[in-house]
């Protein structure tokens, strides 16, 4: 068998697709260079548990960052938007206002793949259950 018809695992064809799943929780980025701002806040983008952000005047926020807006290569042009977990306000917050950020909250969907949810769908298959349904898990902490 060559090396291309080899069947590789769920995991090793989303690395292969190119996804790359980090585990980000517990993560406190360094924000020394622009450079580290873009990149630490396009992974809070892509983050699905809340963070702790620190801003410049020393106000921390805790919230879920749902999206960015990069209007241009300046800091001040950069902004997230973030739902606070005590409010049901949503803030709109600049890169350059932001002094610190840390991966605070459980990422709700580490591990939770396709993939997964696949792979536990043919099992339940190839033990002959009928109707099969998989149920989303919660999203609470155990």
């Amino acid at each position: 068998m060559s090396e291309t018809n080899i069947p590789l695992s769920a995991e090793h064809s989303e690395e292969r697709l190119g996804v790359v799943h980090e585990n980000l929780e517990g993560w406190i980025p360094a924000l020394a260079t622009v450079s580290e701002i873009h990149e630490a806040l396009e992974k809070a983008f892509d983050y699905r548990g809340d963070l702790t952000i620190t801003l410049k005047d020393g106000k921390k926020i805790e919230g879920y960052v749902y999206d960015r807006k990069i209007k241009g290569p300046a800091l001040t042009d950069c902004y997230i938007r973030v739902m606070p977990k005590d409010s049901a306000e949503k803030l709109s917050i600049a890169y350059s206002d932001i002094a610190a950020l840390a991966f605070t909250g459980r990422d709700t969907a580490a591990g939770k793949s396709f993939a997964a949810w696949v792979k536990k769908y043919n099992e339940k298959k190839a033990a002959g259950e009928n109707n099969i349904g998989i149920d989303a898990e919660s999203l609470e902490s155990d």
